[in-house]
């Protein structure tokens, strides 16, 4: 099938859940994609902040390969190597004692919601089992998942969802003070929003929620299923704030394009699950776990991930210099940027990806970049160039 038979076909079978562009892709190497006519471009989305090490690394291939030569699949019934050697890593550059394993973002998040309030039933009862998320927070859109995801457009469809959860500014410790009590087993939270617009936490935010966490008898979730494992310059973002959590989860570059999801406790989380409590068919298959290893042994480098901050940095002041007037600030963490405007971001969208860069948004009016950790100086002087020669489009929303 040409491109437009593979669009007219997905018209046809798929649920319609995405607003996709009118093009197919078809192969990807390096920072670039190229779609079914072999036209190149230049990749700043990233699969949405998941390909670390960018399209078909050579390594990482050889480790998908070695993996389909030689175990794929047996689930989570038996022991397999690559399973511990993952966790094992995990583990030891960590906060955490423990790894459950899952396909996803959102399933890690459900691991969590689960693991606390089963830790909270043990250690204090039933009663305690409230939780904070905050405004502009995304944690996911399976059930439990989108109950913690402040957007109302995501929730109010699939309504009722899990009960018991409180929405607070974000970065308003005060706020938050006010609205924890001694019902609440969790609080979650990203060190640096993602969809929500790219809005880094406070230092002293973060401080304060563990603070407020120890006094309550409550759990701190990090969520950085979007800013972990590199994104921001350290291997995990809450690194640069002094703070540990007693959960933290993962997924989006940790196999750098296949699914896996990890969910990271304490042990005295861990001590309060109990075999059959919670499961997964395919998480951390053999396959995938190898892939993983591969992604985490070259991320988890000092050399790259100064880097990745030097490399943010640059594009954070690129971006300053746009040409327009409707900039209103850009923001982020290494390779985690957002540029907000005052008008939406559609139509600047649109004109990049017909000049060969791919951006994605972060809301109607913040233009997101996500560019794999591998992108170059040169790469990103060449999508400034793109955006400066696109932004016009932004008049024709004006």
């Amino acid at each position: 099938m040409d491109a437009q038979a593979i669009i007219d076909a997905e018209a046809r079978y798929l649920v319609p859940t995405y607003q996709r562009p009118a093009v197919v892709f078809a192969q990807g190497e390096g920072n670039y994609l190229y779609d079914t006519a072999g036209k190149r471009y230049l990749d700043f989305a990233g699969g949405i902040a998941v390909m670390a090490l960018g399209h078909s690394d050579p390594v990482w291939a050889a480790a998908v390969a070695d993996g389909a030569r030689t175990l794929t699949h047996v689930s989570n019934l038996y022991h397999t190597r690559s399973h511990v050697e993952l966790a094992q890593r995990l583990v030891e550059h960590s906060f955490a004692d423990r790894v459950f394993f899952c396909n996803s973002g959102a399933e890690a998040n459900e691991a969590a919601l689960k693991f606390a309030r089963k830790w909270a039933r043990t250690h204090h009862g039933p009663q305690k089992h409230e939780l904070l998320a905050f405004e502009g927070g995304f944690h996911g859109r399976t059930l439990g998942a989108l109950s913690l995801t402040h957007k109302a457009k995501y929730r109010q469809p699939f309504e009722p969802l899990v009960p018991g959860v409180t929405f607070v500014p974000f970065n308003d410790l005060e706020a938050t003070a006010a609205a924890i009590s001694e019902r609440t087993c969790a609080v979650f939270v990203e060190p640096l929003q993602g969809e929500g617009g790219v809005h880094p936490a406070a230092p002293a935010f973060l401080q304060g929620l563990r603070r407020l966490c120890d006094e309550h008898h409550a759990l701190l979730v990090f969520d950085e299923v979007q800013c972990g494992l590199g994104r921001t310059g350290s291997l995990w973002a809450h690194q640069a704030y002094g703070v540990t959590p007693d959960i933290m989860t993962l997924a989006k570059p940790l196999a750098s394009g296949l699914p896996i999801g990890a969910t990271l406790v304490t042990e005295a989380v861990a001590r309060a699950i109990e075999p059959g409590d919670h499961g997964s068919t395919f998480a951390a298959g053999p396959l995938v776990c190898s892939a993983a290893l591969t992604v985490f042994d070259r991320v988890n480098d000092f050399d790259l991930l100064e880097r990745v901050y030097t490399k943010g940095e640059a594009l954070m002041e690129g971006l300053r210099t746009l040409p327009t007037d409707h900039l209103l600030e850009v923001r982020g963490q290494g390779l985690l940027v957002g540029a907000e405007f005052d008008v939406p971001v559609k139509l600047l969208m649109q004109a990049a990806l017909e000049e060969g860069l791919l951006v994605i948004n972060a809301g109607e009016r913040v233009l997101r970049l996500t560019p794999p950790l591998t992108v170059t100086l040169d790469e990103i002087d060449d999508a400034l160039d793109i955006l400066a020669r696109c932004v016009n489009a932004l008049e024709t929303e004006a």
